[in-house]
C-alpha cells in the first residue's frame, strides 16, 4: 500500500522587518528559519544552529528550582524567543553606528511582535531577565566546549559551562523540537489567539531576549 503525502499548509516566512505585526508571525516558519540558522555565523566545525540552542536554554528552565510554575513557563517560553528578530534581520550587518542603531529599533519591534503573537503577557523584571542571560551564557560556554574545537579549553569562559553535552542536530530535526516545545510552553494557537485579543497590548515594550543574545 502506498502512503499519501500529508499535505503541508503554505508558510509565511519572515519578510519586511520593517512592518512585522504579531498576525504576521508564523511559528512554523519561524522555527524552520532558526533550524537553518548556524550560531556565532557558522564559525564552528560542527553545525548548531540557533533553533536547538534555543530549544538547550528553554529546557533548562525546566530543571531549576526555586521558580514558580508559571514563572518557569515564562522564562522558558522568553528563552525560546530570544533570537527570533535573527529570522527577520538575517545578512543584516551595520556598516555604521547610525545603521546599528536601527537594527536594533527593529528587532525590539520584531521582539514585540512575536512576544505578542507567542502570548508572552509581560517583560521579564530585572531579576528573571538576568537568570535568562546566565543561562544563555552558561549554554554558551557549552557550545565552546562541545562544538567549537579551536577554543582551547576554559579559555575565555566567564561562566560554568551546562552539563549536558552538546550534540549537533540537523535542521528538520531541530525545527520540530523547538516547535513542539513552543507548542507545548504557549498552548493551542486558538489559546494565544483569545489571549490576544483580551490584551491587545499584551508583551509591548522592550523584553530581555535582545539582551540574552548569543552569549
Amino acid at each position: 500500500m502506498t502512503r499519501k503525502a500529508t499535505a503541508q499548509r503554505p508558510l509565511t516566512w519572515p519578510d519586511d522587518p520593517e512592518t512585522v505585526t504579531a498576525e504576521d508571525v508564523d511559528f512554523e516558519a519561524l522555527a524552520h528559519v532558526l533550524a537553518n540558522t548556524c550560531r556565532r555565523g557558522g564559525c564552528t566545525r560542527l553545525y548548531h544552529s540557533v533553533a536547538a540552542h534555543a530549544v538547550i536554554v528553554s529546557e533548562e528552565f525546566a530543571a531549576l528550582d526555586g521558580l514558580g510554575e508559571e514563572d518557569r513557563r515564562t522564562l522558558a517560553l522568553h528563552a525560546l524567543m530570544a533570537n527570533a528578530p535573527s529570522a527577520w534581520l538575517r545578512g543584516r550587518v551595520p556598516d555604521s553606528q547610525r545603521a546599528a542603531d536601527r537594527t536594533g529599533k527593529l528587532a525590539t519591534g520584531i521582539e514585540t511582535a512575536v512576544r505578542q503573537a507567542a502570548g508572552l503577557d509581560a517583560v521579564l523584571d530585572e531579576e528573571h531577565a538576568e537568570l535568562l542571560r546566565f543561562v544563555t551564557r552558561m549554554a554558551a560556554a557549552a557550545e565552546r566546549r562541545d562544538i567549537m574545537e579551536d577554543a582551547p579549553a576554559g579559555a575565555g569562559v566567564a561562566f560554568p559551562p551546562l552539563k549536558r553535552r552538546i550534540r549537533p542536530v540537523m535542521p528538520d530535526k531541530a525545527a520540530e523540537a523547538w516547535l513542539a516545545r513552543f507548542r507545548a510552553l504557549a498552548g493551542p494557537d486558538e489559546e494565544r489567539r483569545r489571549r490576544i485579543a483580551a490584551d491587545p497590548g499584551s508583551g509591548a515594550g522592550a523584553g530581555a531576549g535582545a539582551d540574552a543574545g548569543e552569549g
